[in-house]
């Protein structure tokens, strides 16, 4: 019986009481677990300690997460962030190199609302810091003061671009995604493909395509800006992200234990 696919998922750093944390979301790790049928293990954000390639040797697979913070704008050449603004250095210096590390190994990918950010930024690409203040784009932030139930309900339609990873999955030309963030895409990492966007042209997913010139071929790199992680199994359309990102781990995992029994 071939096991279960080991799973990094990203932490952010976050003081809890006079102490320092590596947290994850449980929504993530259960998704995972539930729907990806992959086994969780959360990576803490200690780049000055922990190189990439020791990561992408141990693991079959990789979730970047949403978080309540947002990376540093020095990152894309941003401008400063508006006073106030919650960041996570530890986890931006974790994170966006070891992106770049997986698609160049070929270890899968799904990045997750600041994963999808940082998947973008890791390549290159720059962010809205307020989507809302630009004067093109509707307001993406979830409703304040509401049940976390009606914050993560389907909000707005979102159209799948053909010949894409998403159309790839079965998704029709037209879903609804719940839609919970304040920034999004400004400009399109160079070599990324757009798989969908909002009724208003913001990028809602791209992806690595084969032939990107950085990346293996074939490389499942799939970052989508919504929260798929939320109920997944109650939405057939978010399941179906899951279970791809789940099978391309699979696929690593049997390879590299295939590899392990021939080196043996």
């Amino acid at each position: 019986m071939s096991r279960l696919p080991l799973i990094g998922v990203t932490a952010c750093t976050q003081p809890i009481g006079s102490h320092a944390y590596h947290i994850s979301g449980d929504k993530y790790v259960r998704a995972v677990a539930v729907a990806a049928k992959g086994l969780p293990l959360i990576l803490p954000s200690l780049a000055e300690l922990i190189d990439p390639a020791d990561i992408l040797a141990a693991v079959d697979g990789l979730l970047f997460t949403g978080s309540p913070s947002n990376v540093e704008p020095y990152h894309y050449s941003g401008p400063a962030s508006a006073p106030g603004t919650a960041h996570d250095p530890a986890r931006d210096h974790t994170t966006l190199p070891l992106i770049r590390a997986a698609v160049a190994a070929g270890v899968p990918v799904l990045g997750i609302c600041r994963g999808f950010q940082e998947l973008n930024v890791a390549f290159g690409g720059s962010l809205h810091q307020k989507v809302h203040e630009t004067g093109t784009f509707m307001d993406h932030r979830e409703p304040d003061n509401e049940p976390v139930e009606i914050q993560y309900a389907p909000s707005h339609p979102m159209h799948i671009e053909p010949g894409g990873v998403l159309a790839g999955l079965g998704l029709r030309e037209e879903i609804r995604v719940n839609s919970i963030h304040g920034q999004g895409v400004e400009r399109l990492a160079p070599g990324l493909r757009v798989e969908a966007t909002a009724p208003d042209g913001l990028i809602e997913a791209i992806s690595v395509p084969e032939g990107a010139p950085f990346a293996t071929a074939n490389v499942f790199a799939l970052g989508v800006q919504w929260h798929p992680e939320w109920q997944v199994t109650q939405n057939p359309d978010y399941l179906s992200i899951f279970k791809a990102f789940g099978d391309a781990c699979r696929k690593r995992a049997a390879q590299r234990d295939a590899q392990a029994l021939k080196n043996a």
